[in-house]
């Protein structure tokens, strides 16, 4: 699932890129910057990477959720829909020479975010059918926090945009307990 939310933002930042700059390759990757070893992940020479950097329940799920469908003579009582917030760093890894490239990408992906901040399935059709939307808000970070997270990242700082990426749902539908249906008032045993 979260695989399937960070995957179609890269998909959709290709199009775009492949319809404002006449691109044949990908250039948005999901990838980590470096592998555990610390060597540079080699698929990410030259793109614009995403990164997964934190995943937070959403408290105030935007969307109420009752837990519960009628079958025939009973309530299934399922789960509850999960609203998660996931933290996507955006980093324009290019080397020294193709710097005002990756400005330009890291540019081009922020306005196209800011042109489409929400993935529905009407306005994007390839969105995985477990997710309902995904509602993007780009974050500020200040210079200490930026510094924390890039070393965390074990990486070198890259120009970035981070973004909070909003009400992915993940909703497994699992029933959990079955529940009678009340169809009629019983009579007591005094009346």
């Amino acid at each position: 699932m979260i695989n399937a939310a960070i995957s179609h933002l890269a998909n959709q930042l290709n199009q775009q890129f492949r319809n404002n700059f006449h691109l044949m390759e990908d250039v948005a990757v999901v990838s980590n910057l470096v592998e555990l070893d610390g060597t540079p992940a080699p698929n990410a020479n030259n793109k614009l990477v995403l990164t997964l950097v934190n995943i937070e329940k959403d408290v105030m799920p935007h969307r109420p959720g009752n837990g519960h469908r009628s079958v025939a003579d009973a309530f299934l009582v399922q789960s509850t829909p999960l609203y998660l917030n996931l933290y996507v760093m955006l980093s324009a890894n290019f080397g020294a020479d193709n710097y005002p490239g990756a400005l330009r990408t890291l540019s081009q992906a922020i306005s196209f975010f800011q042109q489409q901040p929400v993935f529905t399935r009407q306005n994007s059709p390839g969105l995985d059918s477990r997710i309902d939307k995904l509602i993007l808000d780009m974050e500020n970070l200040k210079i200490p926090d930026l510094n924390n997270l890039w070393s965390l990242m074990g990486g070198k700082y890259l120009p970035s945009a981070f973004y909070k990426v909003r009400m992915v749902t993940v909703d497994s539908r699992a029933v959990i307990g079955q529940a009678p249906m009340i169809t009629a008032p019983e009579r007591g045993l005094g009346g």
